[in-house]
């Protein structure tokens, strides 16, 4: 179970994926332009940062209306319209969802979400979450011009207000860690979604989203995660002492911010009581690895010789 989930998707699934968000990009394109909406499509998300997961990861289709252009404060903003962002990302959030329940008639498409109008079911093979938005030009972008430092801002439809994501950055500042962490720290977000999913469907509730699980797991050891490079279970060993760490420095959890830097990954209580949940999850996922891999670990933890992560090291490497 643990070897299996820290797996990258196949191929095929993750194609499959991105054709479904084509088409439904496809109806979008060719309709709004009627309503005098001009749109461009990008992708964001686990699909594109290759940290997806079989039959639980949707599609993040970005639609960015193309006229508003915004910037940061000083720098000045400029479009092409006369109404305001919220009002522009508002008509074309209700012009798409309009069309996609008649282009996808015997789709789901849920509207009841902030962000994101998702679309799944009938013909369609993966779900796809549909999310208004706009480009947001940076001081970083005006200076590189670099897409990675290009930032969109996204409709809150229920506070109507925008908010600025850097979903770009994020995908490059996580695969830069993975680099470094011998492509271990991409698995070990695979496995704890997993192990997240597994929980939920047994009844748990864990407000803990998967943007912030990684970024929690983007601050761990990287050169603990190499280690899977020879025995991927130490990304196991290694994601469970972090969030154990965590768990048990609140303060230090507290501190930790989203790898672009934008805003604090636990902020609020709710995020916090997730991620112990998670902790306690991991524990005992490592638990049981540890009992399966030597007979003897199960003896030592049941009378407390030696504190689980020992146990698990020492199972697991066959100390």
């Amino acid at each position: 179970y643990a070897l299996g989930s820290m797996q990258e998707v196949d191929p095929d699934y993750t194609r499959i994926g991105i054709e479904e968000a084509t088409r439904v990009g496809n109806q979008l394109d060719k309709q709004l332009p009627q309503q005098g909406i001009a749109v461009r499509f990008e992708l964001q998300g686990s699909v594109p940062c290759n940290i997806h997961i079989r039959g639980v990861s949707d599609v993040d289709l970005l639609v960015l209306r193309i006229e508003f252009v915004t910037t940061d404060p000083g720098i000045g903003t400029y479009s092409t319209s006369t109404i305001s962002p919220v009002a522009a990302l508002r008509e074309l959030r209700s012009n798409a969802e309009r069309i996609l329940r008649n282009s996808f008639p015997k789709a789901d498409v849920d509207a009841s979400g902030a962000k994101a109008i998702a679309i799944s079911g009938a013909s369609l093979r993966r779900p796809v979450d549909v999310v208004p938005s706009h480009w947001h030009d940076t001081a970083d972008y005006q200076r590189t011009r670099d897409r990675d430092d290009r930032g969109v801002k996204i409709l809150d439809n229920k506070q109507g207000i925008t908010l600025l994501n850097m979903p770009f950055r994020h995908i490059k500042l996580v695969t830069y860690h993975d680099l470094q962490a011998l492509y271990g720290l991409k698995k070990a977000i695979r496995l704890c979604k997993h192990v997240k999913n597994d929980a939920i469907e047994e009844g748990r509730t864990i407000n803990y989203s998967s943007f912030d699980l990684a970024s929690t797991l983007w601050h761990a050891n990287l050169a603990a995660f190499a280690a899977g490079m020879h025995n991927e279970l130490a990304i196991l060993i290694e994601a469970r002492r972090f969030l154990d760490e965590l768990y048990h420095n609140t303060d230090k959890a507290k501190s930790l911010y989203v790898p672009d830097g934008s805003r604090r990954i636990f902020d609020s209580e709710a995020k916090i009581d997730g991620m112990k949940i998670m902790s306690v999850e991991l524990d005992d996922l490592a638990k049981e690895v540890a009992f399966e891999q030597a007979s003897y670990a199960k003896i030592l933890y049941e009378n407390n010789w030696l504190e689980l992560d020992r146990i698990s090291r020492a199972a697991i490497y066959k100390l």
